[in-house]
């Protein structure tokens, strides 16, 4: 495995672009002994603490809290939804209007799926078409709020999966791809300063690379 581009750290906390495939924090039943993110974190000696999670298989920017004090405050401001959080996304098929949004509750379904339902949680996702390839799109995606798979699950709702999911979409076609095209590319918030920070990730090559195919 690669060593981790970190892509910000200070005394309160460190961003990373994580790879595809590495989990955020230790898993459960089969996953158990798997390489995770906070452990390898924590291998310096300097304590991970988790404030946001990102799936499995996405790529892309992600926070830690170096101590309590800053993880109270990154806690909160993503339960408050003070921190701005955008993804690039190649969904299939393509989006006509060059702007949309997706409002619309999401709840837990069996398989570890998630989906729109009455009875779910309150979820907003906005997207802006940045370019158009013969069958897919490629999206700027910014989260309103944080549901677990919210990207995956609203994608999948209009029709327009993102590629490479094995969750959602049409099983064929998704394993076509080498891996989910979803990447956290920015993170915006004030840190415990009142430091306004921007943080920047750009997509791997195993991103990057299949664009030219769609």
């Amino acid at each position: 495995m690669r060593p981790l581009e970190i892509i910000y750290e200070d005394g309160d906390c460190v961003a990373v672009n994580k790879p595809s495939g590495l989990l955020t924090m230790p898993g459960r039943g089969g996953a158990a002994g798997e390489k995770n993110l906070k452990a390898l974190l924590s291998a310096s000696g300097r304590p991970a603490f988790v404030v946001h999670r990102l799936d499995r298989d996405a790529s892309g920017l992600i926070l830690f809290a170096r101590n309590e004090k800053a993880h109270r405050h990154l806690s909160l401001l993503f339960e408050t939804r003070e921190i701005g959080k955008k993804y690039l996304a190649a969904v299939d098929g393509l989006i006509l209007e060059n702007r949309g949004e997706v409002d619309k509750p999401l709840q837990a379904y069996g398989s570890g799926r998630m989906g729109v339902g009455f009875d779910g949680k309150p979820s907003v996702t906005r997207y802006a078409v940045l370019e158009r390839y013969k069958r897919a799109t490629l999206l700027e995606v910014e989260l309103i709020t944080g549901r677990r798979h919210q990207i995956r699950a609203h994608m999948y709702y209009i029709k327009h999966p993102v590629l490479g999911d094995a969750l959602y979409g049409d099983r064929k076609r998704q394993a076509a791809f080498p891996r989910l095209m979803l990447h956290s590319y920015s993170l915006e918030f004030r840190d415990a300063g009142g430091r306004r920070r921007l943080l920047k990730a750009e997509p791997p090559n195993d991103f990057v690379s299949v664009l030219p195919f769609l």
